[in-house]
């Protein structure tokens, strides 16, 4: 098992308990959570097997809707992000992503907010429309997904910048 594996195996492990034990108590404002166990699924390498990633995403949002008591929102929501995650690499940071070596340490701060952004703001959409699942409340859907994904966005920004600062 090479050090890549290993490193993604720990992030899987730390960001569902940070998520579990930390995380899923925050709760700003009434209705504000962060969920930066999506770091795993938007910095997971681009060159690993595609089905082992989805499966993987599929895993993570379980392991989240197990502590959250949440009934497959996480799961479902994690799922479409790691399928939309291609195009949006390719969005976010055009011909580094074409020729596979990105690094997401080595990437413009700019390029990897963008990424981010996008991702989380369709993982947290899905999420909340799959949790309150009704289209007459789209104002609080929106209003949901707006507030978390800004929460989130710094959050993770913040998380990647400082641990990617020790591996250079």
């Amino acid at each position: 098992m090479n050090s890549l594996n290993l490193n993604s195996i720990f992030r899987f492990v730390v960001l569902i308990l940070a998520q579990a034990i930390v995380f899923n108590h925050v709760n700003f404002m009434g209705s504000v959570n962060p969920y930066p166990y999506v770091l795993f699924i938007l910095l997971y390498p681009v060159k690993n097997d595609r089905t082992l990633f989805v499966f993987l995403s599929f895993m993570l949002g379980l392991m989240v809707d197990l502590f959250s008591d949440s009934g497959g929102v996480h799961a479902a929501a994690s799922v479409a992000m790691a399928f939309i995650r291609p195009p949006m690499l390719k969005f976010s940071f055009g011909t580094v992503y074409e020729y596979q070596n990105i690094k997401f340490s080595n990437t413009d701060l700019s390029n990897r907010l963008v990424y981010f952004s996008a991702l989380i703001i369709v993982h947290h959409f899905l999420m909340f429309f799959l949790e309150i699942f009704n289209v007459s409340d789209i104002i609080l859907i929106l209003q949901k997904t707006l507030f978390s994904s800004i929460f989130t966005i710094i959050l993770c920004v913040l998380i990647s910048i400082l641990f990617s600062s020790k591996q250079r």
